[in-house]
């Protein structure tokens, strides 16, 4: 059974957001480097990555590429940064952005681990993928905790309703999940079981797919399990779950389906024979996009471990997924913030931050009414 929204118990855990710092402009991703230093990086719209360390922001940009991002669409700018597994030695960073073209970039730059700032001339481009609208442009990126391999989301390239049929077709790399190997020292190669690889009339680089536009998907940093949000069109948000060691190509069902509804033109008695229906959903009386998180893995919210902690961009709401006794999956919301909420972002540490996309501010989540534990 898919999981529906419901509010906390009278008295049970609550979460809040503590400001860290303040003065961004349209922060829209944060993460971390995986190098125990303590700094958070906020992506801004426009094309640059902000460190903050202890509460201070750093006057000079670890990365400045506004003179390459196209950002003037809502959907369009700088989406993410996702430091390579070994970056402490090797200075690996890379990026996704739109061009001037509004094309999907997907790129490398190189940065001394040692130093503040990567050297904006020293990209190396991976992927471009054009994009036939302006808006469903994904935009997440992040490495496999298992695998190594470079995860990467692509919306199914805009418009409504997929007009162009991009999520069911594995001949374009719209509306998929993609998964490359960048061990190599130029351009990727396909990983050997990538599900389409070897194929000629399907995209190799695909993992997964019939996807709408996955603005943010996470990895549980301690089981390796994918989460995935979907953004919805008319009716549903939905959340995806896809258990490690993780096999691909898995098709979510988009646009054959809207959730774990039939999508139009066929209202009822759509085929869904081998699609992944999602744990859990809400519709247009919950909020009109959802924003993905990350499976907590931090310390400031014990009876929470391992629950996925996601919200709404427009509503603010933010709820909590996890099984039950008896291994239902419970949405509860915790909180209901009165900013936009573009990304939420995982600290070296595990705990779980939000940006204001208005406000410019970066916030920490923090527990109201903790239980005790044990």
């Amino acid at each position: 059974m898919v999981a529906t929204p419901r509010a906390a118990p009278a008295g049970g855990l609550g979460i809040d957001a503590q400001v860290v710092a303040t003065g961004f402009d349209r922060p829209i991703f944060v993460g971390h480097a995986g190098d125990a230093s303590g700094r958070l990086f906020v992506v801004e719209k426009p094309g640059r990555i902000l460190v903050v360390h202890n509460g201070q922001v750093r006057n000079e940009p670890f990365l400045d590429i506004t003179d390459r991002v196209r950002s003037g669409a809502y959907e369009q700018g700088l989406f993410s940064v996702a430091f390579h597994p070994g970056y402490p030695t090797n200075g690996r960073v890379f990026v996704d952005y739109t061009d001037h073209n509004g094309d999907t970039v997907v790129s490398e730059f190189a940065a001394d681990p040692g130093q503040a700032t990567a050297d904006p001339q020293s990209e190396r481009v991976l992927l471009q993928v054009a994009q036939p609208y302006e808006n469903h442009n994904g935009g997440m990126i992040a490495f496999g905790p298992q695998d190594g391999y470079l995860y990467i989301s692509a919306g199914d390239g805009g418009s409504g309703g997929d007009p162009l049929g991009h999520g069911q077709n594995a001949g374009t790399l719209l509306g998929s999940l993609l998964r490359i190997d960048v061990a190599i020292e130029s351009g990727y190669a396909i990983p050997v079981d990538n599900p389409f690889a070897g194929q000629p009339d399907k995209r190799p680089e695909i993992f997964a797919y019939g996807l709408r536009n996955v603005w943010r998907f996470s990895f549980d940093r301690v089981t390796g399990d994918l989460w995935l949000a979907d953004v919805g069109q008319n009716d549903l948000e939905e959340v995806h779950l896809a258990l490690a060691p993780l096999r691909g190509g898995l098709n979510f069902g988009w646009n054959i389906m809207e959730g774990s509804a039939c999508f139009p033109p066929i209202v009822t008695g759509c085929a869904t024979e081998g699609l992944q229906i999602p744990i859990a959903e809400y519709g247009r009386d919950n909020g009109c996009s959802i924003t993905g998180g990350y499976a907590y893995r931090g310390h400031a919210f014990p009876a929470l471990a391992g629950a996925y902690i996601f919200g709404d961009y427009c509503s603010g709401r933010v709820w909590t997924l996890q099984l039950d006794a008896q291994g239902a999956w419970q949405m509860i919301q915790r909180a209901d913030f009165d900013f936009l909420i573009p990304t939420f972002g995982e600290g070296g540490d595990g705990e779980i931050y939000v940006t204001d996309d208005a406000g410019g501010r970066l916030l920490r989540l923090i527990a109201v009414n903790e239980p005790p534990s044990g």
